[in-house]
């Protein structure tokens, strides 16, 4: 093991003689030169290289600085950050980058309790919360990581990775352990299975897989794992809990069994188990003391802020081995018109049906209040049924199945039915993007037929698009211009119309009769490329509802 995290100088003992140190001492000086020319405490960091990564990172430390890891660069990640820290580094837009400068500097080594690094949580319950931790942390950390896995770890082997190194865990098992017990760092982050099959074809030394849920849970059964098996030496899942299916599918197509993590960014690492050993039963890392406080979990360890008891927000109960099991998460609860709601059990329920995989619930804003929305994937059996029966059908039997054990003001009020719930580069299943599925506003579509010049299909007009928002409260209706946005937007899938930019007006415009929801509505299209235009009825079995012309402005040859 190296000479803990305590700098580039501590890196460069760990490293010696291999080829990548003095690569690595050269980044690190040209990003310390960067960071000490330029003033502020502060300072936002994001770069999608590892190794460019590392180097910054212990680059910035060097020159004095608090460094700041947000999960992403979107636009109001960026937003949130601006009265946060002093300056953005890396791939934000100016980012600052890093100067020419002298590898040859004094690396002291730096000082474990006064070198700072604020993370963020997922966002998985709600908006991310800042979490500030000193290098002595995550230097505990990654020692009771190498004391626990260190030994299974063959030398000499790569790390593959499916996660980001912009949060807790990635972090750790990416960047700052592979450097302190030298090991060398991935050369990127894999975003497909094909990449990691890839990966170990053409190379058969040893590898560790460091992963997530997210992608463990979604291992295709026509791919060639083959070439995995013997390459990859340990699996890694952390981020969230991975279904024992999940696991079943690794150690069938890989031919290990994942080793899964279990801890927060607030808490650091916990405990560790693989279920082909050990079952359901958790065992703590190195170093993390554990207790039960009125039935949830409480630890002690030096990867906290503090040498206090932290309690968790996950019920626990002692194995009979020693370690402990987990008994679910405390309740989410939530009020909706003054009662009090409780989205686990929802999720919960939902689980427990035949037709669903994977439920979500969270509270989303509608025309008549606060309600429930949930986001569900499907089992087999749940998409049978919404092939044969519809949409409509498969809702109305879950709302079924929840009306013994939820409220009648908890019923989900809007749905949604990915076919994977939607996640991050840490596999992380957030509040945000769970919201972005709830700003659905088309209707699920049925093509019934089409050639070059026409096409027919069905819409299912379902009353939780949130075209309904505000159309009106009491009796809501689908207003013109979502009808007209329908058309442009579903015309392109089977007719070689104009894109939007080329619009230029909209002729005979008329709408006969208003559109509510439960309706099933036909939407005829035909394309006139003479003229240049799209025409288009929208009838049902009440009558029409609207019909007009969509002009475009003419290709320019």
């Amino acid at each position: 093991m190296g000479d803990r995290l305590q700098g580039v100088g501590a890196v460069m003992a760990t490293l010696a003689g291999q080829e990548h140190a003095r690569a690595f001492v050269a980044k690190a000086a040209a990003w310390r030169q960067a960071f000490s020319a330029t003033p502020g405490m502060r300072w936002a960091l994001h770069i999608e290289s590892p190794s460019e990564f590392a180097a910054a990172l212990f680059g910035a430390w060097h020159a004095g600085k608090h460094v700041v890891l947000p999960g992403d660069t979107r636009p109001e990640t960026l937003a949130a950050l601006r009265d946060q820290v002093d300056g953005m580094a890396g791939d934000y837009p100016q980012g600052l980058q890093p100067l020419v400068a002298d590898a040859a500097l004094d690396w002291s080594h730096l000082e474990l309790r006064d070198t700072w690094l604020t993370l963020f949580t997922s966002g998985s319950t709600g908006a991310p919360s800042a979490i500030v931790k000193r290098l002595a942390q995550l230097d505990a950390e990654v020692h009771a990581l190498e004391q626990a896995f260190g030994a299974s770890i063959p030398a000499g082997s790569r790390l593959l990775t499916t996660v980001s190194h912009q949060h807790i865990y990635g972090l750790l098992f990416t960047v700052l352990w592979p450097l302190a017990a030298g090991r060398p760092l991935p050369v990127a982050r894999l975003a497909f299975h094909e990449e990691l099959v890839a990966a170990c074809a053409g190379d058969p030394a040893p590898a560790v897989l460091v992963s997530s849920p997210a992608h463990l849970k979604r291992m295709p059964e026509s791919l060639d794992w083959s070439a995995t098996r013997g390459v990859v030496r340990a699996v890694f899942s952390s981020g969230g809990p991975l279904p024992t299916e999940a696991a079943s599918d690794v150690l069938r197509h890989i031919g290990l069994s994942p080793i899964e993590v279990f801890g927060s960014s607030e808490t650091g690492g916990i405990a560790w188990r693989q279920r082909a050993v050990g079952d359901d039963r958790w065992t703590p890392l190195p170093g993390v003391a554990w207790r039960l406080e009125d039935g949830f979990l409480a630890v002690r360890s030096a990867h906290l802020a503090d040498d206090g008891w932290q309690v968790c927000a996950d019920r626990a109960l002692p194995a009979s081995h020693g370690g402990f099991v987990l008994a679910g998460r405390a309740d989410r609860i939530v009020k909706i018109e003054e009662k009090r709601v409780s989205l686990t059990a929802i999720e919960q329920r939902l689980a427990a049906s035949p037709l669903v995989r994977e439920a979500r619930a969270l509270l989303i804003d509608t025309a008549v209040g606060t309600r429930v929305g949930a986001a569900v994937v499907l089992h087999d059996a749940g998409q049978a049924m919404r092939d044969s029966a519809g949409r409509r059908v498969v809702v109305a039997t879950l709302r079924r199945h929840l009306a013994d054990s939820v409220d009648p003001v908890a019923l989900p009020r809007r749905w949604e039915f990915p076919a994977a719930l939607p996640c991050n580069a840490q596999g992380k299943t957030t509040e945000a993007m769970l919201r972005e599925l709830f700003r659905r506003s088309m209707p699920a579509v049925r093509w019934l037929g089409a050639d070059d010049t026409s096409a027919m299909a069905e819409l299912d007009i379902t009353e939780d698009l949130a075209i309904f928002d505000g159309h009106f409260p009491g009796a809501p209706i689908v207003p013109g211009v979502a009808q007209v946005d329908w058309v442009m937007a579903l015309a392109p899938q089977r007719l070689t119309v104009p894109p939007r930019q080329r619009f230029a007006r909209l002729d005979v415009l008329k709408f006969q009769a208003v559109i509510r929801p439960g309706a099933t509505v036909r939407l005829a299209l035909t394309w006139q490329p003479s003229t240049c235009a799209l025409a288009f009825r929208l009838t049902s079995d009440a009558g029409s509802h609207a019909s007009g012309k969509i002009i475009f402005h003419p290709a320019v040859s």
